[in-house]
């Protein structure tokens, strides 16, 4: 199909096309309700942890009755996978023109920010920039990782290790010493590094903490260069948010483990050739007119590809879903609380765009935030069905704001009204929700996964391939259109958008603030009494 702008062109879907995951026969809705909403994370083998081994018994549970305003879930109905689609093929031709991908500071994005800007704009929008500065991190030629003892072995960039980005540049060979690699927080505390040898490469495993904490930690004792090796399958593609003091890389798994079995006597080189320059770029906003001001939900995914390719699952599906959503909305009455749409900048170079506008919010903003809704990644190839583990339950997620455990909440009762599993995703902080969460706002969101590995018992939930990426294609060229999973699209864009629809009308389970519209109960004064 011929990408076209949407409001000057064919008409949309009927709501009746819409909901192909909630068409399931009552046989397969009750097999699949059976399985149970467990508490698994994406880098986890087993079903999930123990307590959580079977589905949930909610016989006695009351009726979840959803937002109490009018047209209960109109937004899933209206926010249609289609329309979606169409809007990544959009962002797919913008994308093919402008040097293939839609990375900050180049055309691509550019262009993209303005079919963003314009479709808000017919919808009736009053859509602003938030400009920023930012240090520009690039690679100038590829990095080098070889083991040189006990017995040589060069390692491929792209394939078994990548730079993480804004990493020191520096060409560095010398010890390899493993860091508590047989533990989540390696690396994660300058305790771990007592006794480390000044100039030596520091090998850390991916946990609990980021990769930025680990490798500041690395060159505070010394270290000279630093590795972080996967703790799942795949590349591991990460930034240290910030220019680091050393030269840092990320392994897989598979490629790791070649140091993790060489003992005493490994010896490696790390070499990087980068350079930080101060840049600006932009995130787009827009917002409703109507809704309390001082209670606002603010519904974000990044708008910005890697250099790589053009990014249409990271992040032109949570790019898309988002647009669709506010152009559903402003046809909508005006809610309850306002909601503001975000599709943040630089996020792919360390979270930026988003956690530059939340610095730059004065406390009383900072206070009207009721919640953020994150949507990075809702189009996954061999996908899952993920909410954001705002209640803590996966050991690698980190701690959330309370009312953030209440979203994750909502979310799973959707999916589980549809007939549909739905697991925890760890809260890694690498995604825009982050600075949110750091200036404790509530926040959740919807992702179908990335670099983590399908289990066999997810292949059951949601079909897909046991033992490969929840994302193949991640931050590869290949990351394009035809790979996009429609029914990823179908699903989660429903759960999304009654999200946005509940908390548009109602933040009371996050934030403790019921609705002005709530009906007040009214006393009649009799002599110094108050008598209902």
């Amino acid at each position: 199909m011929r990408p076209i702008s949407r409001r000057a062109a064919s008409p949309r879907p009927s709501a009746s096309t819409r909901r192909r995951g909630t068409a399931a026969t009552a046989g397969l809705a009750a097999a699949i309700v059976a399985a149970g909403t467990l508490a698994a994370s994406p880098a986890q083998a087993d079903p999930g942890p123990p307590g959580h081994a079977g589905p949930p018994d909610h016989s006695n549970a009351p009726e979840h009755a959803g937002p109490p305003r009018g047209d209960e879930d109109a937004l899933p109905d209206l926010v249609t996978a289609e329309a979606i689609e169409e809007h990544l093929e959009n962002l797919s031709t913008i994308a093919r023109y402008n040097g293939g991908n839609r990375a900050s500071a180049t055309p691509g994005y550019d262009v993209a920010a303005q079919y963003v800007e314009d479709q808000l704009e017919r919808a009736g929008y009053e859509p602003y920039r938030h400009e920023y500065e930012y240090l520009d991190w690039r690679e100038h030629s590829d990095a080098v990782l070889a083991m040189t003892a006990p017995r040589g072995h060069d390692f491929e960039p792209g394939v078994d290790f990548a730079t993480m980005s804004y990493s020191a540049a520096g060409d560095v060979s010398a010890a390899g010493v493993l860091v508590r690699t047989e533990a989540a927080d390696s690396g994660c505390s300058p305790e771990h590094f007592e006794g480390f040898p000044e100039g030596a490469i520091a090998v850390t495993m991916r946990g609990s903490c980021s990769f930025a904490q680990k490798t500041q930690n690395a060159a505070d004792a010394g270290a000279a260069a630093a590795v972080v090796i996967n703790n799942v399958e795949g590349l591991l593609q990460g930034t240290v948010s910030e220019p680091s003091d050393i030269p840092v890389v990320g392994m897989s798994q598979q490629a790791g483990n070649r140091l993790l079995e060489a003992g005493e006597g490994l010896e490696l080189r790390v070499a990087v050739d980068s350079t930080a320059e101060t840049s600006t770029s932009y995130s787009v906003l827009a917002e409703t007119p109507g809704g309390r001001d001082d209670n606002v939900v603010v519904v974000g995914g990044h708008l910005d590809s890697v250099e790589d390719g053009p990014g249409i699952n990271d992040n032109g599906s949570g790019t898309a879903f988002v647009l669709e959503t506010a152009i559903q909305l402003a046809e909508q009455a005006d809610p309850n609380n306002k909601v503001r749409f975000a599709f943040w900048g630089t996020e792919e170079s360390g979270l930026v765009g988003s956690t530059r506008y939340v610095e730059s919010l004065t406390e009383q903003q900072v206070d009207d935030i009721a919640l953020y809704l994150n949507f990075d990644m809702v189009g996954s190839h061999n996908y899952a069905r993920f909410v954001l583990d705002g209640r803590g339950e996966l050991p690698d997620s980190s701690a959330a704001p309370s009312g953030s455990g209440a979203i994750a909440q909502v979310f799973e009762e959707y999916f589980e009204e549809q007939g549909q599993v739905s697991e925890p995703g760890v809260l890694s902080g690498r995604s825009d929700y982050r600075p949110f969460m750091l200036a404790g706002i509530p926040a959740g969101g919807l992702f179908s996964g990335a670099d983590g590995t399908k289990t066999e018992a997810q292949v059951e939930w949601y079909g897909g391939t046991a033992g490969e990426q929840f994302d193949p294609y991640y931050h590869t060229a290949e990351d394009t259109l035809d790979k996009v999973n429609t029914d990823a699209l179908d699903e989660l864009s429903a759960a999304g958008a009654h999200g946005v629809e509940f908390f548009a009308d109602n933040t009371l389970p996050v934030n403790g603030v019921a609705p002005l519209s709530s009906p007040m109960v009214s006393f009649d004064r009799v002599g110094d009494e108050l008598v209902r």
